[in-house]
């Protein structure tokens, strides 16, 4: 099976889209983005296509005649004990690594059996880790395998008189080696395999159609690169297209009535206008700095000690929002804190820290040539409920009630446009070429 991909290296995260060769979505991957992007892009990819091969077991399913509320729990089932060999395999990789490190700590004979503990208690958790029902704050193997080893390190290191810098230092230096290290791409089968091994009793369909889907040889047509980073992208300059078109391009074809896009990514904010056809006809981004973006909200969340995550429902609980007189990141965490020591609630500052963010965006969209029906956010910040919350506060106190688009697959839509570049140019590479005109006389 032929496909088209499309590749968006973000500065925070690494998204791709596959489509097939009748322009259908087939999977989507992402990944954080660390400083190999070579890998950070083979490892998009292969989530990418692993996705896609569970599409191809569900259609199997589907034309077996199997029920849909049976075949979506075989396949929950099937999905989580998949992600869960992934983990196991990554985690494997991070213990070899920091054994390989610990051995050449000055106090090794302290440090390699604490974190040898470290890690046998983390292979423990994994179970339960991936249970059904169970609640991982992030699928990253970085935030997941981090935030274990960091609370158990410091349990244990108090226990043994360690010093706890020292094992997490090991950590930084270890994670960063394995994430950055070339992944064999065609892993589907063995994890496949043993996550088959995990379920209770395996339907004859579902075993059939997994090996069905397994034995599909999938083959890369074209892939187009765009993001944060695509300067730095491992693809030929002509492979290559601007976030401002993908995300237009993006935006139209999950939103084919799309007339304006507002993008708030990790680093920049993107107003952007397209025609009927999904292409840009003006547009305006925010300068250099990252005031206003993911990166900022990254930087709050930090000085607050909570999650990214929990951000948008701990301010979307405010009953009086805090007036910011600044989204500078250099300058956030000093005004936080003194509005902290005035006694402001948490859920107020981020109530207003949310509403300053939309603002900064409000003024792009206006130097773009305003709001045109339909409205479409995308990009990471469109999955915060606070900063949604406040743009339709204030696109229908400046423009009027308008049809304002979010889709929960709105992180990907600079990778759909990529995507959707690359099926053009391979499509083109397949047509016919025309036949040279007969010599005349």
């Amino acid at each position: 099976m032929k496909y088209s991909v499309g590749i968006d290296l973000g500065s925070t995260t690494t998204k791709a889209v596959v489509l097939n060769e009748q322009c259908a979505v087939l999977g989507r991957g992402i990944t954080n983005s660390r400083s190999n992007y070579q890998v950070a892009c083979e490892v998009a990819l292969g989530e990418a296509l692993n996705r896609a091969r569970l599409g191809m077991i569900e259609r199997e399913l589907a034309d077996a005649g199997v029920d849909v509320t049976l075949r979506q729990a075989w396949l929950a089932d099937f999905d989580r004990r998949f992600r869960e060999q992934q983990y196991r395999a990554q985690l494997e990789r991070l213990a070899q690594t920091l054994e390989r490190h610990a051995r050449d700590e000055r106090d090794s004979e302290l440090v390699r059996p604490l974190v040898a503990d470290v890690v046998e208690r983390m292979r423990t958790e994994t179970c339960a880790l991936f249970a059904e029902g169970a609640n991982r704050k992030s699928d990253f193997f970085r935030d997941l395998a981090g935030s274990r080893y960091l609370a158990l390190a410091e349990g244990l290191a108090d226990e043994r008189g360690a010093r706890f810098d020292r094992v997490a230092g090991l950590f930084d230096k270890s994670i960063l080696e394995v994430e950055n290290a070339a992944e064999d791409s065609e892993r589907f089968a063995v994890f496949a395999k043993a996550a088959l091994a995990g379920m209770e009793a395996v339907p004859s369909e579902l075993r059939a159609a997994l090996e069905r889907a397994a034995a599909v040889v999938m083959e890369q047509a074209c892939c187009v690169g765009t993001g944060y980073g695509r300067a730095t992208l491992p693809f030929p300059k002509e492979w290559i297209r601007s976030e401002i078109l993908c995300h237009g391009l993006g935006a139209h074809a999950m939103f084919p009535g799309t007339r304006t896009v507002l993008d708030i990514g990790g680093q920049d904010t993107k107003a952007i206008q397209v025609d009927e056809q999904g292409i840009v006809t003006s547009f305006q981004m925010n300068d250099r700095c990252a005031a206003g973006c993911g990166r900022y909200l990254g930087y709050i969340a930090d000085e607050m000690s909570l999650g990214l995550h929990e951000l948008g429902p701990l301010a979307c609980k405010s009953r009086r929002q805090v007036k910011i007189n600044s989204t500078c990141t250099v300058f956030a965490g000093a005004e936080l804190r003194e509005r902290l020591s005035l006694g402001d609630k948490r859920e107020d500052i981020l109530a207003g820290l949310h509403r300053a963010i939309i603002l900064r965006a409000m003024s792009l969209l206006a130097r773009s040539g305003g709001v045109r029906p339909e409205f479409t956010f995308t990009g990471g910040v469109a999955r915060n409920a606070a900063a949604v919350e406040a743009l339709k506060k204030l696109i229908f106190e400046h423009y009027g009630e308008m049809q304002l688009n979010i889709s929960a697959d709105s992180i990907y839509t600079g990778a759909l446009g990529a995507a959707l570049f690359a099926h053009r140019e391979a499509q083109r590479a397949q047509a016919p070429s025309r036949l040279a005109e007969p010599a005349r006389g």
